[in-house]
């Protein structure tokens, strides 16, 4: 039998991901509602300070950087505006990290033939990124309503369309029904399988190169004790995957948005409203995005979006890494 047995490593797993989700999170809230307004602002607009000055410009953008925008929300918003949304983002990061890392363990236990976590580092990089993959899809189907509604709280900017979650939830069942809290789901898993592949995968990789770096220094100094990474080094693994997976999956992350924000009433200064089933499918929602908004509009967000995504990466990891060891030191 596996040591820790099969039901105490997944309960492991999931405690360590669900408390790991939380804090990354929650320190990481501020840069996500500032992401998810710029990718949210419907509009042929500019996206940055110094594209204000071009004479082709066909309006004003609500946030044109993000010091204006972060100026903005606090004045307008005052400093819960940054957490906005910020529960909602709880319930469904808590148990998205919960069920990827539970899923992502016994996926790598299956492919490397042990369950020991320090086994799991030597796969190829093909069976990292598809056990991320597939975690990462796990993760997406069982949290996504929460992540429909944390989009929906954060995006309506001021005055409230919806007071609270409750609210939201309500208005959802009723005008779309239960298929309404799903809204999206297709593009999503389209973004998460690169998305989570590429993170998983890259951060193996790079555990796996900074530890050969410390076998070469160690050989050199004739120094014990390399086959462990130190706290900084797991944050910078979790920082660059962070911002290279982040980096290549950022357009389908702006489509996912505009088909969670549909039929949001909310105030013409956040952006156009996105009507109900304005868009028929992901390919049609790039194209009208493409047509009225350029290439540009497909990189809405991106400054805001990739430092959120490193920080957060690396906040998660490494909170997930002491977490499992502590949590594994309590039951066992």
């Amino acid at each position: 039998m596996d040591e820790p047995g099969q039901l105490k490593r997944a309960f492991i797993d999931a405690t360590a991901g669900a408390i790991a989700g939380g804090i990354s999170r929650s320190v990481t809230s501020p840069l996500d509602v500032i992401k998810i307004r710029f990718q949210g602002f419907v509009q042929l607009e500019p996206t940055t300070s110094w594209a204000l000055l071009r004479r082709d410009v066909l309006g004003q953008s609500k946030y044109t950087g993000m010091l204006q925008a972060t100026k903005d929300i606090f004045r307008e918003e005052g400093l819960l505006g940054f957490w906005r949304g910020n529960v909602p983002a709880l319930l469904m990061v808590m148990p998205y990290t919960a069920i990827q890392f539970t899923v992502l363990h016994k996926l790598k236990t299956f492919a490397s033939g042990s369950s020991k976590t320090e086994d799991h580092i030597h796969l190829s990089p093909y069976l990292s990124f598809v056990s991320g993959s597939l975690a990462g899809c796990a993760a997406t189907v069982g949290s996504y309503p929460f992540d429909l509604l944390r989009t929906l709280l954060a995006s309506q900017g001021e005055p409230k369309v919806y007071p609270n979650m409750r609210s939201a939830f309500l208005d959802i069942i009723r005008t779309r029904g239960f298929q309404g809290l799903y809204a999206g789901l297709s593009p999503t898993l389209v973004e998460i399988i690169p998305y989570a592949g590429l993170q998983f995968g890259t951060y193996d990789m790079f555990k796996r190169w900074t530890l050969a770096w410390n076998r070469y220094r160690s050989s050199n100094a004739n120094l014990t004790g390399t086959d462990s990474l130190s706290s900084f080094q797991l944050f910078l693994c979790g920082f660059a995957a962070g911002t290279c997976a982040k980096a290549v999956c950022h357009p389908l992350d702006v489509v996912k948005k505009r088909f969670q924000i549909e039929g949001l009433a909310r105030d013409p200064k956040y952006g156009a409203r996105v009507e109900h089933r304005a868009y028929s499918n992901m390919y049609q929602a790039l194209r009208q995005i493409l047509q009225m908004e350029g290439w540009p509009g497909l990189y809405k967000g991106m400054l805001p979006s990739i430092i959120k995504a490193a920080p957060a990466g690396a906040v998660t990891f490494v909170a997930y890494e002491f977490t499992s060891d502590w949590v594994e030191s309590m039951v066992t």
